[in-house]
């Protein structure tokens, strides 16, 4: 996750690289009113979008999440926002929310029972709980714990609080549930901010041993190695971000400046070409397109002392 530690607010690059989100789903997102249009975000509105990232992970419809804001909004008049003062979740392919400890149906407001048939049998069978379910519970607690030492983390660091404090969050829920990904890699990134190269790469490729598919960690240790010189390593890790997420926007940005320094425009061209389609109106967009046009103009000259060649299109 590449936030620094000391900023107040994120910046809409840091919210794609911090989630994994694209500019384009962002845009459409504050379109459709899930959030108000901004350069910059706070801590409320990261949650907001981490509700609208699981979401969406599980295959919730755009339309089906929009249906039940609305009726939320309508139903419970003293919540302004309802993805960041409820616990909105799937069950399914269902939109459930946490309300003062019971679950509810958004659009109709029906409380919805903890139990299914099968199991409000056992409970009146009174059965002795399997050791099997004795353990997922206690898994489920600590993942649950963990997340809450991770989200602390997060916001110790919108906070700008002391960077001992940041680690000593992730750390917790990183020791307390060793598959947690995300505060593998927010710990290496605040590592990273440090310029403690070894410990951030040692927990970026943790977060890849916990998830191998995790594409922000290969990014991160893309900028790392970039940051140390190592052009080939960062090449490599910034391919496999690509290849694990083709469209992740900032990764192709990256690799073409690294092709670019390595003195190979064409390959440095494709990738600015694959990020403008991916993120045409940002601000980084303005740099890609000279970037872009300096490879051209270089090309063209190159072609007329050394003989006709094919330009850069």
């Amino acid at each position: 996750m590449s936030v620094e530690a000391t900023k107040q607010a994120y910046s809409r690059a840091e919210v794609r690289r911090l989630l994994d989100v694209s500019e384009r789903q962002l845009r459409s997102w504050e379109k459709q009113e899930f959030l108000q249009p901004a350069d910059f975000f706070d801590f409320t509105n990261l949650l907001a979008l981490r509700t609208l990232v699981g979401l969406r992970a599980n295959k919730i419809p755009a339309a089906q999440i929009r249906i039940a804001i609305a009726a939320l909004r309508e139903r419970l008049v003293h919540v302004r926002n309802p993805l960041t003062e409820l616990k909105i979740y799937s069950q399914g392919k269902k939109i459930r929310v946490q309300l003062d400890g019971q679950k509810m149906e958004p659009v109709t407001g029906q409380l919805l029972l903890n139990f299914d048939e099968g199991e409000i049998k056992k409970l009146l069978s009174f059965p002795t709980a399997s050791a099997e379910d004795v353990s997922q519970a206690g898994l489920q607690r600590k993942r649950k714990e963990a997340e809450l030492w991770f989200e602390k983390g997060l916001s110790l660091e919108n906070a700008g609080a002391p960077l001992e404090e940041v680690i000593d969050a992730y750390k917790k829920a990183s020791e307390i549930d060793p598959s947690s990904a995300g505060a593998l890699v927010n710990l290496g990134t605040v590592y990273f901010n440090l310029r403690s190269w070894r410990d951030a790469e040692r927990h970026y490729r943790k977060a890849l041993e916990v998830d191998p598919h995790y594409a922000l960690a290969h990014y991160n240790l893309g900028n790392l190695f970039d940051e140390k010189g190592d052009r080939n390593q960062a090449l490599h890790h910034y391919q496999a971000a690509i290849k694990l997420h083709p469209n992740y926007a900032d990764a192709h940005y990256n690799l073409a400046l690294v092709y670019q320094s390595l003195n190979q425009p064409w390959q440095a061209v494709q990738h600015w070409k694959k990020y403008l389609r991916l993120d045409p109106g940002s601000t980084w967009a303005e740099i890609a397109r000279k970037e872009l046009e300096k490879l051209r103009q270089s090309t063209i000259v190159q072609g007329s002392r050394t003989g006709p060649q094919a330009k850069l299109t």
